[in-house]
């Protein structure tokens, strides 16, 4: 074999082994799947995509149908599976033996809880983050402050005589509900961001049948103790009811850490997830 023709098949083996270990090292990487609550989307994520990609993590945020950036009008969506359906379909195109940490925000983890039941053999781990966390089989609580019903405005898509198709925050309540630890600037571009959430499928969002398969994946809880959306206190007795594999308390958050504590809620999940890794030592 000539000298020129060595060189040749160095190189080419060279380049087919370094996009294999490419690859493998991208399918090695810790995969957060981000989930969002009522009327937001994967835009209000955008600090804590910045911090996992940073630290060399793989990051997806989902939009929920007639969330976000989805063409789909939320008074058209009137049941959980149709609501959920971007992340199901996400999570059903997962390659073989793939898994993901899944993390949802308040009403999201009806979104979560749903998954881990319908794909409990791709979640390595689901973290409820100022979320509804109930369990399979379990009555859905439903989040309540004091003002009530009052800071909600509701859409007849349908007609007045009709059940509401949609709801959103009234814009007079955002910052004192959403967003009352958070960035100004942060509230500004929500305010410009946030669409109506479809009434009829949220009130249906969590409500599955018991599952063994989904009470087997490690559950994480992160509290928000400055929330005035989601009582603390009921958060605790959420905890209480159902209680996680791990627990974290956010001091200085309301009710939307991803604006108001992303680096603590980073550092949070970070550590959460450590418990997925193998111990080095043993290596």
């Amino acid at each position: 074999m000539g000298k020129l023709s060595l060189i040749l098949i160095i190189l080419v083996f060279s380049v087919f082994w370094t996009k294999g270990t490419e690859g493998g090292d991208e399918e090695k990487k810790q995969h957060f799947v981000l989930v969002h609550g009522a009327s937001h989307g994967g835009w209000c994520w955008y600090k804590l995509i910045t911090l996992l990609e940073k630290s060399g993590r793989k990051v997806t945020a989902v939009d929920l149908s007639g969330a976000g950036i989805s063409l789909t009008d939320s008074n058209t969506v009137f049941e959980s599976d149709d609501y959920n359906r971007p992340l199901f379909s996400f999570l059903s195109a997962l390659p073989p033996l793939s898994k993901v940490i899944l993390v949802g925000h308040s009403v999201g983890g009806g979104s979560v809880t749903e998954a881990l039941c319908k794909f409990p053999d791709k979640i390595s781990m689901a973290v409820y983050l100022a979320a509804d966390m109930t369990p399979p089989g379990g009555c859905q609580p439903h989040q309540r402050n004091k003002d009530g019903g009052e800071i909600w405005e509701y859409i007849y898509g349908e007609g007045a005589d009709k059940p509401p198709t949609a709801i959103i925050m009234k814009k007079r309540y955002i910052r004192r509900f959403y967003y009352n630890q958070s960035p100004l600037e942060d509230v500004v571009l929500a305010s410009k961001l946030l669409r109506p959430a479809p009434f009829r499928a949220l009130q249906g969002l969590g409500k599955v049948p018991a599952s063994t398969d989904a009470e087997k994946i490690p559950r994480v809880y992160i509290k928000t103790a400055k929330d005035n959306l989601f009582d603390p206190v009921r958060q605790d007795r959420m905890v209480k009811m159902w209680p996680p594999s791990r627990f974290y308390v956010l001091n200085e958050s309301d009710h939307s850490a991803f604006f108001s504590a992303p680096d603590a809620l980073f550092d949070c999940l970070v550590h959460a997830v450590s418990s997925l890794e193998p111990r080095k030592d043993f290596i």
